[in-house]
């Protein structure tokens, strides 16, 4: 299973969803949650900088969140479109040369949306349709930390509505390859993307933070393993190699 994984936002002192697919991402968060006080408190972790690097795949959404000394393994699943669907989704992608144009430039336009609903395909989520877990002790639905998970990863939509479309079901390669079986000539390349916390040029200087390049894991994981524990496992990794280096054993 293809995965996507996105390191760690830095700390900021406040940023919302801005294009319209992200903003109706953190909506249906809204219209779901429980409590509202936990959704602002997820907006608060999500601009403190808590929130580990960001894994998406097919259905799930996956970090490790820290609260006052602890690792939480926080998930959001969400409802992944049939073959059926994609191929209803995909038409009324080829039907439009604009459509096409508009998603390799990192754009979701309305009426593609709109489009794709009238044919009985649910591209953006409704309520009830991000479920998430955490193995903290909350019980709120979402907790905190799965909260501002949420609210990362409409930054995320902003950014690449790629992203969204992974979470749906589908690659970007995959959903290409199948858009150029639709269309005569070319389909394109897509203009490449740099998610960011911040403005380009503008990230604060945190010694220990990883760069906010995302990287893609084109790895299948291990038999038993799903991809989100897969990237659990390379932070732990991660964080004893970074422990190790900070005590000077991995000096040569």
């Amino acid at each position: 299973m293809t995965a996507r994984g996105f390191t760690a936002f830095p700390k900021v002192t406040r940023r919302v969803a801005t294009t319209w697919w992200g903003k109706a991402w953190v909506k249906a968060l809204e219209d779901t949650a429980l409590d509202g006080a936990m959704v602002r408190l997820g907006r608060r972790y999500a601009h403190a900088g808590v929130v580990g690097p960001i894994t998406v795949s097919p259905g799930v959404l996956h970090a490790v969140v820290h609260d006052s000394g602890t690792a939480h393994n926080t998930t959001v699943h969400v409802p992944v479109l049939t073959e059926v669907h994609w191929g209803r989704f995909l038409d009324r992608v080829a039907e439009q040369p604009g459509h096409i144009a508009a998603l390799l430039d990192n754009d979701m336009p309305r009426d593609l949306v709109a489009a794709a609903e009238e044919s009985g395909v649910d591209l953006l989520p409704g309520i009830g349709d991000l479920e998430p877990s955490c193995d903290c002790d909350g019980w709120e639905l979402p907790c905190r930390h799965a909260a501002a998970l949420a609210f990362q990863v409409g930054w995320l939509l902003d950014a690449d509505p790629f992203v969204l479309l992974l979470l749906k079901g589908k690659p970007e390669a995959e959903l290409l390859d199948a858009l150029k079986q639709r269309v005569a000539g070319p389909v394109g390349t897509r203009t490449p993307v740099v998610v960011s916390a911040e403005p380009a040029g503008q990230l604060p200087a945190r010694p220990g933070l990883p760069t906010t390049t995302p990287v893609v894991l084109a790895v299948e994981p291990p038999p038993g393993f799903e991809p989100a524990e897969l990237t659990a496992l390379v932070e732990i990794a991660v964080k004893r190699a970074r422990g190790l280096l900070r005590s000077g054993t991995l000096d040569g």
